[in-house]
């Protein structure tokens, strides 16, 4: 099924607008500066709820890209679809944000012959983009909307021929039980120790998600 269902979105629904908009939405590299301009602006002038997301998005994200997903890449070792079958591979050129505008890299990717080892469980793109739709829900009733562009990375990593199709369902359900988790756990020692630590903050704001802002 997965093998099916990879060339169905990797090599038969396809068509030069998606091979874009894909590749884009799959680049990390291209977003970092769009990123860290809007974490700063959010920082400075979103108030206390913004300092929240990002806070909570920095230890969520960063404890899944850095620990959960790596560790658990290497323990399972899974190859990518490019390591053993002949798909299209699309990238963009080096170069950040400038890189969206230029040619795509696309080739057929040539299987690695003998014991093939990789990294293709989990999708750390995806698991990260449903981690940030799972906190700015929780914090935002304009959150949801997130989720649509979290899908898109995720449909984007099978299009790209980076990830199999059950990598990228797994790693949705692997984002929302790590999210809610590490969530639960800010919550809890925010109640306990807010109080002590940050005292006219904790008044006007005893949870960090009840009562999300418009």
């Amino acid at each position: 099924m997965d093998n099916l269902i990879l060339d169905l979105i990797n090599r038969q629904w396809t068509n030069p607008f998606l091979d874009r908009f894909m590749t884009i939405m799959s680049s990390a590299d291209a977003w970092k500066l769009p990123l860290l301009l809007g974490i700063i602006a959010a920082f400075f002038a979103g108030g206390f709820r913004a300092r929240a997301v990002i806070f909570c998005g920095l230890i969520v994200i960063g404890l899944s890209d850095g620990v959960v997903c790596n560790s658990i890449k290497k323990l399972v070792g899974r190859p990518r679809p490019y390591q053993l079958l002949a798909v299209r591979v699309l990238r963009l050129e080096r170069g950040g944000l400038s890189a969206v505008a230029k040619p795509l890299k696309i080739e057929m990717s040539r299987p690695e012959k003998g014991a093939v080892i990789g990294n293709s469980f989990p999708s750390g793109h995806t698991t990260n983009n449903f981690c940030a739709a799972v906190i700015l829900t929780l914090f935002y009733r304009w959150g949801w909307l997130y989720f649509i562009p979290a899908a898109s990375v995720g449909y984007s990593r099978i299009y790209t021929g980076s990830h199999w199709p059950s990598d990228v369902v797994s790693s949705v359900f692997l984002a929302l039980g790590w999210s809610l988790l590490c969530l639960a756990t800010l919550e809890f020692f925010w109640r306990k120790l807010g109080a002590r630590f940050m005292p006219s903050q904790f008044t006007a704001h005893p949870s960090l998600f009840r009562g999300a802002a418009a």
